[in-house]
C-alpha cells in the first residue's frame, strides 16, 4: 500500500545521503564546540567528538541500531571503525548522569516552580527485561527527561529506587525548584508518600478506585470511591475534608470517566495540600508518554537496541535524551514562530513536536538543507 511504499523511499533516501556521507565538516565542528560548553572540564575532546558524532547519526538514521549508527557517522573512517568506536565507548568510557542532566536542566526556559512526573517504561529483548525508571520535567506538550534509574528487574520500582531519583535531583537542582511531583497509580506506598511528606513535596498522584482510606467525617476505612459515587460523568469534585492514607494525612479529589470498554470509572488523585486544580495539573503526567513514543517508535526505535548490560544502556539512553530535547526544541521553534503544524479534524496536530523537529534536523544533517535558515544548533546551546 501507500504506506509501504513511502517507508521503502523514505529508507532509500537516507542509505543514498548516508553513502555520500553529506552532513557539513564546520556543522561538525559547531556542535562540538555547544557540547564542550557543557561537558568543559567532565568529557575530553575526544569524548565530546564521539558523542557528536552519535547524537547527529542517530537523528539521521533514527535507530539505536549500532549498525545503522555507525552507518551515519560523518567521518573519513569506515563503518567497522565507526561501529568499534561506539562499541569502546559504550564499554569502557564513563558518561556521568550528571552532566547530561545538568545539559538538560541548562535548557530549560523557567528552572523554578516546576513540575516533576515520574514514570516507568519497559521493553523486553529475549528473555531479558528492559526496565527504566525516569524523572522528568513537563514543559508544553511534553515531559523534558532530567535523569532516570536502570532497573535489574521486572515490574515496579522500590521506594528506594524512587527516592534516590528525586534526592539526586535536589543535590543537583534544588528542593526550591519543585512545584509538585506527578505520578500514575504504581507510584504509591506508605514509605513513598511519608518520604515526600517529610520533603515538604507536593504531589498529585493517581491511586485505584478500591484504595482504602481513613475518613475522619465516617471515623473508618473506606474505599476511596465512595467518596465520588453521586457525581455526573465528566463531573470534578475536591473532596473537602482531610482523609487519612497509609497513615498520612492528606486531601483526595475525582472524576467520573468511562475506561476504554466503555465502563464508568473513577479518576481519583491524591495530593499533599492545596488540591484545588489538582485533576487538572495531574492531566499533564501524560506528556512523560509522549516522551516515550519519542523514544521509542515515534522516534529513536530504542527497542531495536540488542544492548542489554545496563551500564550500557543507561549511556545509550542518555545520548537518546539529548537528541530527544534537541529535535524537541527545533520543533516547537518551527511551531511557536515559523509555521504551525497542521491540526486535524479531531483537533490533534498532523505530527508531533518532537518529530516534526526530528525530521527537520534529520533531513538538514542528511543534505544540509535548511530552507527554513534556522539556526540548528541553538537549541542545544544554554547560551
Amino acid at each position: 500500500d501507500n504506506r509501504l511504499i513511502f517507508i521503502i523511499l523514505e529508507d532509500y533516501y537516507h542509505i543514498i545521503f548516508l553513502m555520500k556521507n553529506t552532513s557539513l565538516r564546520s556543522e561538525d565542528t559547531t556542535l562540538i564546540s555547544v557540547l564542550q560548553g557543557h561537558f568543559r572540564g567532565e568529557l575530553n575532546l575526544a569524548r565530546v567528538k564521539l558523542i557528536s558524532l552519535f547524537i547527529t547519526a542517530l537523528c539521521k538514521v533514527k535507530t539505536i541500531n549500532y549498525d545503522r549508527i555507525a552507518s551515519g557517522f560523518d567521518a573519513k573512517a569506515n563503518k567497522d571503525s565507526s561501529y568499534r568506536r561506539i562499541q569502546r565507548f559504550m564499554a569502557s568510557y564513563d558518561f556521568p548522569m550528571k552532566v547530561v542532566s545538568s545539559l538538560i536542566f541548562s535548557l530549560l526556559p523557567e528552572k523554578t516552580n516546576l513540575t516533576l512526573v515520574m514514570d516507568r517504561t519497559n521493553w523486553k529483548f529475549g528473555t531479558k527485561n528492559i526496565n527504566i525508571l525516569m524523572l522528568g520535567v513537563c514543559y508544553k506538550n511534553v515531559a523534558f527527561p532530567l535523569m532516570f534509574k536502570m532497573l535489574d528487574k521486572r515490574g515496579n520500582s522500590s521506594t528506594g529506587e524512587r527516592k534516590e531519583l528525586i534526592d539526586r535531583y535536589i543535590k543537583w537542582f534544588g528542593i526550591e525548584t519543585i512545584n509538585c511531583l506527578l505520578a500514575d497509580r504504581e507510584f504509591i506506598g506508605e514509605k513513598w508518600i511519608d518520604y515526600l511528606n517529610g520533603k515538604h513535596i507536593r504531589y498529585h498522584i493517581r491511586i485505584r478506585n478500591n484504595f482504602k482510606v481513613y475518613s475522619y467525617q465516617k471515623q473508618g476505612e473506606i474505599p476511596v470511591f465512595w467518596l465520588f459515587n453521586s457525581l455526573r460523568l465528566g463531573e470534578l469534585y475536591h473532596y473537602p475534608k482531610i482523609v487519612r492514607m497509609h497513615g498520612q494525612d492528606c486531601y483526595v479529589s475525582g472524576s467520573k470517566t468511562i475506561d476504554r470498554d466503555g465502563r464508568f470509572e473513577f479518576l481519583i488523585v491524591v495530593s499533599y495540600n492545596k488540591p484545588e486544580g489538582s485533576l487538572e495539573t495531574y492531566a499533564r503526567r501524560w506528556q512523560v508518554e509522549t516522551l516515550f513514543r519519542g523514544l521509542k517508535t515515534s522516534g529513536f526505535n530504542i527497542e531495536d537496541t540488542h544492548v542489554t548490560e545496563l551500564d550500557r544502556l543507561e549511556k545509550l539512553f542518555s545520548l537518546a535524551l539529548i537528541a530527544f530535547v534537541w529535535c524537541y526544541r527545533i520543533g516547537d521553534y518551527i511551531d511557536e514562530v515559523i509555521e504551525k503544524i497542521k491540526v486535524k479534524t479531531h483537533g490533534r496536530r498532523a505530527v508531533s513536536v518532537f518529530k516534526h523537529g526530528l525530521d527537520y534536523l534529520s533531513k538538514f544533517l542528511l543534505s544540509g538543507v535548511n530552507n527554513m535558515n534556522i539556526s540548528i544548533y541553538q537549541f542545544l546551546s544554554c547560551t
